[in-house]
């Protein structure tokens, strides 16, 4: 019988090249458009009292996350990049991202584990799981703060050239049913804020009524995203975690993980914590400014391990679709 695990996995090496290295021409050009317009010494946020952008800002608007959003607005425009990327500095300012969606205010949420950062996948994507059965409190505005809370900690076990999730939902255990007017909020966030960031997401035991919600919020998904969704997948056997990264109860992993909040929480935090305050400091020392990238702050060249990298994460010429996830019920999360 194997140990017991009450605490997350430690995030796995880097791939052996950055896989945002390379632009065409077109791209490179956009690029350079969107970067200038940040890196202008004179730059003021639009409707702002404050208008310059804060050390933190400027770290979360990296080379990675520009291109990022260059993809979500399918390479139309740099200006359309700009604006998108705008309303969510506006947004992640006005939500209170840096201040008040913080570990301790949403801790409460937290205490049965009905959210879980655990182990990573073949890609090296960060597991996500959501137990809806394990649902502690009514109030939707902190239950939507703990799902970015989570969603923030998750892009922290993001190693060097990963930018996406793997989101695991399993409703079993007499989940309770999500409610169609906050999943479709929630569901707004991560299109607009958090694009190009699912990699995957499994979905087991899913009941009637949860079948008729997919069907009904599947409008609102895009098609990519709709791709990226597996019902019921044998985990392993179809190779997409092993067995020493997945939870054994529902999943059929080896990992006899147990969900105790004294143990796990705080490990989570000072994990994420450590890593988010290592790579400040690299990247202060980079020169602090707009555009770094996060290969190179997070240390992506000094790790030789390749993980694979999924084609859906690559720089297309074909230009996809906008990414976002699938609909995700805090208030049943």
């Amino acid at each position: 019988m194997s140990e017991k695990v009450y605490e997350p996995l430690k995030p796995p090496a880097a791939c052996d090249t950055d896989p945002r290295a390379n632009l065409s021409d077109v791209e490179q050009g956009l690029y350079d458009e969107v970067l200038e317009h940040f890196s202008d010494s004179t730059y003021s946020l639009p409707e702002q009292e404050k208008g310059g952008l804060t050390e933190a800002e400027k770290f979360w608007l990296s080379r990675e996350c520009l291109l990022r959003y260059l993809r979500a607005v399918k390479w139309k425009t740099a200006k359309a990049a700009i604006q998108r990327l705008e309303a969510t500095l506006k947004w992640r300012r006005e939500y209170g991202i840096y201040d008040v969606v913080t570990a301790s205010h949403v801790e409460p949420e937290a205490v049965t584990g009905k959210q879980v950062l655990f182990g990573f996948d073949v890609r090296g994507r960060p597991g996500l799981y959501l137990f809806p059965s394990r649902q502690n409190t009514d109030g939707p505005e902190r239950q939507i703060q703990f799902t970015v809370w989570m969603l923030e900690r998750t892009i922290d076990l993001m190693s060097p050239g990963v930018e996406t999730l793997a989101l695991l939902i399993n409703y079993g255990d007499k989940a309770k049913n999500p409610s169609l007017g906050v999943a479709r909020t929630v569901l707004n966030i991560l299109q607009e804020h958090y694009p190009e960031r699912l990699g995957a997401a499994l979905i087991l035991n899913v009941p009637f009524l949860l079948n008729a919600f997919y069907k009904l919020i599947g409008p609102f998904i895009d098609p990519v995203s709709r791709e990226k969704m597996k019902f019921n997948p044998n985990v392993v056997e179809d190779g997409l975690i092993t067995g020493d990264n997945l939870m054994k109860v529902w999943w059929g992993g080896d990992c006899e993980f147990e969900y105790e909040h004294e143990k796990y929480w705080p490990a989570l935090v000072d994990l994420c914590e450590s890593r988010r305050n290592s790579w400040l400091e690299k990247w202060r020392a980079l020169g602090g400014t707009v555009g770094l990238k996060e290969w190179d702050y997070k240390g992506g060249a000094q790790a030789p391990q390749e993980l694979e990298v999924d084609d859906t994460e690559k720089v297309a010429e074909g230009h996809e679709p906008v990414d976002v996830l699938p609909s995700v019920d805090p208030v049943a999360a």
